[in-house]
């Protein structure tokens, strides 16, 4: 099997890394060799000196995205948990990386809300991704997650393989 570039994306507070985190585990005990990417950690890995305006974000996401086609390339298979929020960039995964797998969560507005503060600071909402004009939703992912909670993230794991094809040691 060729190495597979898994890009969840979605809004913050959507559970974008726990599923990540679970997807990379059940990689991991399936065989695979997997990295875990999360955006909030590459963040300080690029040296933490970016800030939020659209243009630093766009920089950001081509810097995660190249990163992931590089691991790739090497036989390595990625979860990149990430908002994503330019569409160009993640055409640019589908158009260089042959398994670019996109992965959309979407989470229950309330959900959201309760675990991130900031939707509800009317300061802050012109920096916050969704509440932001220039957030471009996923329109042709590979998968849409509906992460209302009625799920383990390890449920969601399974089910990610399964829906995209791909089957693992010990999966159902």
């Amino acid at each position: 099997m060729d190495s597979t570039v898994y890009w969840v994306t979605g809004l913050a507070g959507a559970g974008k890394t726990t599923l990540g985190s679970a997807l990379h585990q059940r990689l991991l005990a399936g065989g695979r060799r997997a990295v875990m990417l999360d955006g909030d950690r590459l963040r300080e890995v690029f040296g933490g000196q970016h800030g939020y305006s659209v243009e630093e974000r766009r920089y950001l996401a081509m810097c995660y995205v190249r990163l992931c086609k590089m691991l790739a390339d090497q036989g390595t298979d990625v979860v990149c948990a990430t908002v994503s929020m330019f569409s160009a960039v993640r055409q640019w995964g589908r158009d260089h990386i042959p398994g670019y797998r996109e992965i959309y969560v979407i989470a229950p507005q309330d959900h959201l809300f309760e675990r991130r503060a900031f939707y509800a600071d009317s300061n802050a909402s012109h920096d916050v991704v969704g509440l932001n004009p220039a957030y471009e939703l996923p329109t042709d992912p590979d998968l849409v997650v509906q992460n209302d909670g009625q799920r383990t993230p390890e449920q969601w794991a399974e089910q990610i393989l399964t829906a995209l094809g791909i089957h693992l040691p010990g999966q159902a």
